[in-house]
């Protein structure tokens, strides 16, 4: 009888580590999200404004996004404006890979992939990435910013 109420009393203390361990992950986790929220308020409220490419100056601008509350999304891009046109993004710091490539994000699609669409339109207003808005926004705005380095005075 000693034997089993010994391991009873084993299995009970592995509960009750598993238990304290469980809470303790869930109490991260939620402490993470209310810890972030300001951050991802912040990027929510952003808005990309239009900029007429065609009448910037050429060469090469480089933008930042820059948050105030968080800077887990913060962001350096290069522009370079080519005879009129917006010819190339570089993702300088954001959302890249271990590599230095653009990072896929959700439904494999990258920023890569978001500022294509931005060089194609030759707007800042495109579709942002379903399920990565707020990375997609902060690229953006980052982009926006170079652009605005650009303008003719």
């Amino acid at each position: 009888m000693s034997k089993r109420r010994g391991k009873k009393r084993k299995f009970n203390k592995w509960i009750i580590v598993l238990s304290i361990l469980c809470g303790i992950t869930v109490i991260g986790w939620i402490g993470g999200i209310l810890l972030s929220a300001p951050g991802r308020h912040e990027v929510q409220q952003l808005s990309i404004n239009a900029i007429d490419i065609q009448k910037l100056r050429e060469g090469s601008y480089v933008g930042e996004y820059v948050g105030i509350k968080d800077h887990s999304r913060d962001t350096k891009v290069k522009a370079t404006i080519s005879a009129g046109r917006l010819s190339d993004i570089k993702i300088l710091k954001g959302a890249l890979d271990k590599t230095g490539n653009p990072a896929e994000l959700k439904g494999g699609l990258s920023i890569g992939d978001l500022f294509g669409h931005v060089i194609e339109s030759q707007s800042l207003q495109v579709d942002v990435i379903s399920g990565a808005t707020l990375t997609s926004k902060t690229h953006l705005k980052a982009l926006e910013n170079a652009l605005l380095q650009a303008e003719t005075k």
